[in-house]
């Protein structure tokens, strides 16, 4: 049986296994969890898209999830499992090719998305030490793409043409919807406990998802992108990303999901490139379908 919890109903059907509780997470939970009798976990609820009001996104973001740790602990849950992002390791010219579970973890300044998920994990894995009975897992996937796909990335992809850093192509990766539904339910049947990054095979370059998606790419100086990108964030004239937001397509950020391989057995059945594909044929289906 599945408790789904969320402030919006699912906008798909859902199976009869699943009961559907509207709730903040920011709100007291234990008693909903143990009426449930809730065993395992897995929190999904953050807030991705950058806002103005950072004190209203930390509070879902970071306060929702020291909320979830009191509520396990007071029902008893057995098991966490937590979504985590690569961003946390930050986007910057000295990462090597691949970072590792124990690389440094050093979010870009002023991007919260990431901020708040190193935050969130801190508070993850000190509820582990002073809990050592529940079982925590955190999961640092890179994007999540396929074609159902409706997150920061999409938006971007939404318009009508992309921007990219002058003399900058970083390669990028993906992880497919499937194979992270998958990988998330491999976590709570075999309960493994740690930090493990999720990636799809190989890169695909900044200039080639925009060719594949059919997008016009407009190469600027970085000087003039991220005073432009500053200027239209502090007017409120887009809301898309502060300017630090830029170093993620100027810089690579890429990791490696070898650990999840090698120590769990963990497989992807698509690669960065076949998910940022299956992305693009997804979204021009649901083009064609609106104009019909």
């Amino acid at each position: 049986a599945i408790l789904a919890i969320d402030v919006r109903p699912p906008r798909a059907e859902r199976s009869a296994k699943v009961v559907f509780h509207r709730h903040d997470v920011s709100e007291p939970m234990g008693d909903l969890l143990r009426d449930y009798a809730i065993d395992s976990v897995i929190h999904l609820a953050y807030l991705m898209r950058p806002g103005h009001d950072r004190k209203a996104s930390r509070r879902v973001n970071v306060g929702g999830t020291a909320n979830v740790l009191r509520a396990v602990e007071q029902a008893g849950v057995q098991r966490v499992l937590y979504l985590s992002s690569s961003t946390v390791y930050g986007a910057h010219p000295d990462n090597p090719p691949l970072l590792t579970e124990d690389a440094p973890l050093r979010p870009v300044k002023g991007f919260q998305y990431s901020e708040d998920k190193l935050a969130a994990e801190s508070l993850i894995t000190a509820f582990s030490r002073l809990k050592p009975d529940v079982t925590a897992t955190i999961l640092r996937a890179c994007p999540v793409v396929g074609p159902n796909a409706d997150n920061f990335i999409a938006a971007a992809f939404s318009k009508p043409f992309l921007v990219a850093v002058r003399g900058h192509n970083p390669p990028m990766q993906f992880i497919h919807e499937d194979d992270l539904v998958e990988n998330l339910m491999f976590c709570l049947t075999e309960q493994p406990r740690g930090i493990f990054n999720l990636t799809g095979d190989g890169t695909i370059r900044w200039s080639e998802m925009a060719r594949i998606f059919g997008r016009r790419l407009l190469s600027l100086p970085a000087p003039i992108l991220y005073g432009l990108t500053g200027i239209g964030w502090l007017l409120r004239l887009q809301s898309d990303s502060p300017p630090c937001g830029i170093d993620f397509i100027r810089h690579q950020w890429t990791a490696s999901a070898q650990k999840a391989r090698s120590e769990l057995g963990m497989s992807f059945q698509h690669s960065s490139r076949e998910a940022w594909e299956s992305f693009a044929t997804g979204k021009s289906v649901s083009a064609s379908h609106r104009v019909h």
